[in-house]
Parts: structure tokens; C-alpha cells; sequence
């Protein structure tokens, strides 16, 4: 399909544009054009409602000078308000942020903890909206991505730091049924895609794009109640070896995340709390 082949021909040009700031002799300025490489995609591809900057995300309760995430590149809807602080960096409220991407030059284990730990914090933020009625595919929270231009040669090399990641942070999985609409709501307590360009990516199971049928999902609960598999739990990730396709799922999550509709409104009183009136005010007629 052309937009199929158009996609995994952008993942190959962005494969090898990585290469121009290769020779560099710092890293700044090896990651910094491989984020542009990234943001430029997105620019020319998504649609044009959706903002695209650099910078952090703040909530209702973020105070002055205290230590935030630098986020790489953030998507947020227009309509909502920023604060610039210069430099086209920008701090982003928390309502309004679609989703975070963290670009990699090249995936480690150390580099994927460091990205979870940020993913973390951004989960944690508290948004003070509404919601009433929605139409299409509305993400359960700000979606966390991660894009690496680098990595192992295999994808279960980087489930296997996801697992220990897991274990060591004592994270615990929510609960994840069969029934779409209900799979849909599911916070991923990590990131909700990693992609490796040219070798594979790993999505969480909360993603409106999956090839987990039913069947799979009812073979893998039925090998769940045998004593031998009775320790491997839900199904939580799809991961996947392939050299191309991998770009598209980016492509195809935001699309569907910004397309979605949703009827909300957004309290902006709490990011004023502590405002006062005046000790000297007076009203006229």
C-alpha cells in the first residue's frame, strides 16, 4: 500500500540521515539533529491542530524551580496555553499534552531506565479535566514513547530490561482484559511504544493497533491455567522483530490519538490557587 511503503521508505531516510552527525565529538551534537530528524517527521506528517515543541510539563500542583523533565519532543493540542521560556523551549500543562517521545540514538539498558524514570514522573501528573462524551480512539493519559535510531540486534533483549526494570521498581501491571473498550482505557504504567528504527518495536497491550487477535489472547489464557505457564500472567506487550513497519505504528497511534474527540472541559483555577485579592481594592459602577 502506498502509504505503507511511503512510511517505511521515511524510516530508511531517517536511518540514514542519523548517520550525518555520527562524526561529531559530542554527544549533544550527535542527539540533537536525530531529535530535529524526528520532530521534522512529525511536523510534515500529523496534522496541523497538533502542536509540536520541546520542553517540560507541569500540573496544578508544580511549583517554581524544582526539578521537571526535559522532554524531547511533546505533542500537545494548540487550544491549550503555554508558558515560553525562551529559546523555543516551553513548559506544556499537563491537560494538554498528547503524548511525550524520547528519541535515542541508541537504546541501552541504561538509557531505557532513564527514559522510565521520566515516563514515571510524567505519569504522575494530575490533569483537571472533565470528560463527558468521546468519539474514536481517546488516549487514558499522556502516551510515553521512545524511538531509538540504535539497539540490540533482538527486541526480547530490550523485554528483558522492561522485566527487570519492572521487578526492580516493584511495578505492578493493570489488569488487562479482551474486550477492546475496556483495553483501550488501560494506563500503561511505562512507556506505551519503544521503537528501534531498521529492527523492531515493542507496544504495550493498550494501543487502539494491535495483532493480538482474540484467539491468541484466548490460546495464551487457556496455557496460563496449565500448572506449567501457570506464572506468566496477562498478556502485556506484542514485540516485534522486523526490519521495516516500525515507523508506521508511530504514525498510526498519533494519528488515532488525535483524531479522537472528546467533550471536556479544563479548571484552570488550580494552577492560580494561591491567588488573593488585592489588600487595596475598590469596585466602581
Amino acid at each position: 500500500m502506498m502509504l505503507q511503503s511511503h512510511l517505511n521508505n521515511i524510516e530508511n531516510i531517517l536511518l540514514q540521515k542519523s548517520k550525518i552527525p555520527a562524526t561529531s565529538g559530542h554527544s549533544l551534537h550527535k542527539g540533537t539533529p536525530r531529535e530535529t530528524f524526528v520532530k521534522e517527521f512529525l511536523e510534515d506528517h500529523l496534522s496541523e491542530l497538533i502542536g509540536i515543541g520541546t520542553g517540560e510539563i507541569i500540573d496544578a500542583d508544580s511549583e517554581p524551580n524544582t526539578q521537571r523533565n526535559q522532554n524531547d519532543i511533546v505533542l500537545y493540542r494548540k487550544n491549550f496555553p503555554t508558558i515560553d521560556f525562551g529559546a523555543k523551549i516551553k513548559a506544556f500543562l499537563a491537560e494538554s499534552v498528547i503524548a511525550t517521545i524520547e528519541v535515542k540514538s541508541t537504546l541501552t539498558e541504561e538509557e531505557l531506565k532513564n527514559s522510565f524514570n521520566s515516563i514515571i514522573n510524567t505519569k504522575k501528573l494530575k490533569r483537571q479535566i472533565n470528560s463527558t462524551m468521546s468519539n474514536g480512539y481517546v488516549p487514558p493519559g499522556i502516551l510515553s514513547i521512545i524511538i531509538a535510531y540504535d539497539g540490540p540486534a533482538n527486541m526480547s533483549t530490550v523485554k528483558g530490561w522492561i522485566d527487570k526494570y519492572v521487578i526492580e521498581k516493584s511495578i505492578t501491571y493493570p489488569e488487562i482484559t479482551s474486550n477492546t473498550s475496556q483495553r483501550l482505557k488501560v494506563k500503561s504504567p511505562v512507556a506505551d511504544l519503544i521503537i528501534v528504527l531498521g529492527k523492531g518495536y515493542i507496544q504495550f497491550d493498550n494501543g487502539p493497533i494491535t495483532f493480538l487477535t482474540s484467539e491468541i489472547r484466548e490460546e495464551y489464557t487457556k496455557a496460563m491455567a496449565t500448572n506449567e505457564f501457570s506464572h506468566l500472567g496477562q498478556i502485556n506487550w506484542a514485540v516485534a522483530d522486523q526490519k521495516n513497519d516500525n515507523l508506521i505504528m508511530l504514525f498510526l497511534l498519533m494519528t488515532l490519538a488525535i483524531s479522537g474527540t472528546i467533550s471536556q472541559s479544563f479548571s484552570i483555577m488550580p494552577y492560580v490557587k494561591t491567588l488573593r485579592p488585592p489588600e487595596n481594592i475598590s469596585y466602581s459602577s
